[in-house]
């Protein structure tokens, strides 16, 4: 979900403000290179309200994951791509939707737990094991409309819903990792071009002409 960095401490509790700041700054400048004393700059808050809210900094990652995952779920939840009748459709327009918020800078529309878990999967099992339920809880809410899509189209093969769904994840992270490697929002809304194109050629739907982006 894009979210653009903040100029002025947001209106809340200290817990929260420093919540927000996490996004916005790990995002910017990564989980390693965010110090407390910054975060606590950004939120507004003294270093003695943080301590007292989070134990640590990889306490503050874990509790800013979940809180990702708790935002971004209703905000797709909400989204327009859930409109349309027919599963497959459902599903495409989930990927237009997803190519649709890549704009603006990188941290406005990058992942907070992909950004991450690809730094701390082996130094901090705590904040890995809340980036991974924050992913893979989201790719399961496109289970039900790929089974779905799976079951009208009669599709079968050595690949599953469940599987296809993580797919779609690792395409989207590896898209945030490309365009931060290329400094180019393009190379991610290329790399989601790819990605409707694969779908619809396992459901065995016409390809369509694309404008490049």
């Amino acid at each position: 979900m894009p979210r653009p960095p903040k100029r002025e401490p947001e209106r809340g509790d200290a817990r929260t403000r420093l919540l927000k700041a996490a996004l916005d700054t790990i995002r910017l400048k990564g989980f390693a290179a965010t110090s407390v004393d910054e975060l606590c700059h950004v939120a507004a808050v003294t270093k003695g309200s943080f301590f007292h809210h989070f134990k640590s900094k990889d306490d503050l990652g874990v509790a800013a994951a979940e809180h990702w995952a708790e935002t971004t779920t209703a905000f797709f939840a909400g989204a327009p791509y859930h409109a349309p009748e027919d599963a497959l459709e459902r599903v495409l327009a989930y990927v237009a939707f997803r190519k649709s918020l890549i704009t603006g800078e990188l941290a406005e529309f990058t992942c907070l737990v992909g950004t991450m878990v690809q730094e701390v999967y082996a130094t901090s099992p705590a904040i890995r094991d809340a980036c991974a339920a924050s992913i893979f809880g989201h790719a399961a809410t496109l289970e039900v409309d790929l089974r779905a899509a799976m079951k009208a189209r009669r599709i079968s093969g050595g690949w599953t819903a469940e599987s296809l769904a993580r797919h779609t994840q690792t395409v989207i992270q590896g898209a945030f990792v490309l365009a931060k490697a290329g400094n180019s929002p393009a190379l991610a809304r290329e790399s989601m071009d790819h990605l409707d194109r694969y779908i619809r050629l396992l459901f065995g739907v016409p390809l369509q002409e694309k404008r490049q982006s």
